[in-house]
């Protein structure tokens, strides 16, 4: 029973890994350096820490590249 849970486990965290990385490919980033897109990350997050607005305007950003306008 315990190495179907820790399958089930690997298994989920690989699917979110590739799923995290097609969202870098759908913002175009792709060919970049990985140093780069771990500093947009690690910048991203920095500027989130406590400040709704700038998550809000990132969100509506991330909603019109998914086609999710107004939700």
């Amino acid at each position: 029973m315990r190495k179907l849970e820790a399958s089930d486990i690997r298994k989920k965290d690989t699917r979110e890994k590739i799923e995290l990385g097609g969202l870098i490919a759908k913002a175009g980033l792709r060919y970049e350096k990985r140093a780069l897109l771990l500093g947009l990350l690690i910048d991203a997050k920095d500027r989130l820490d406590g400040n709704e607005s700038e998550r809000e305007r990132l969100m509506a950003i991330g909603a019109k590249a998914f086609g999710h306008e107004g939700k």
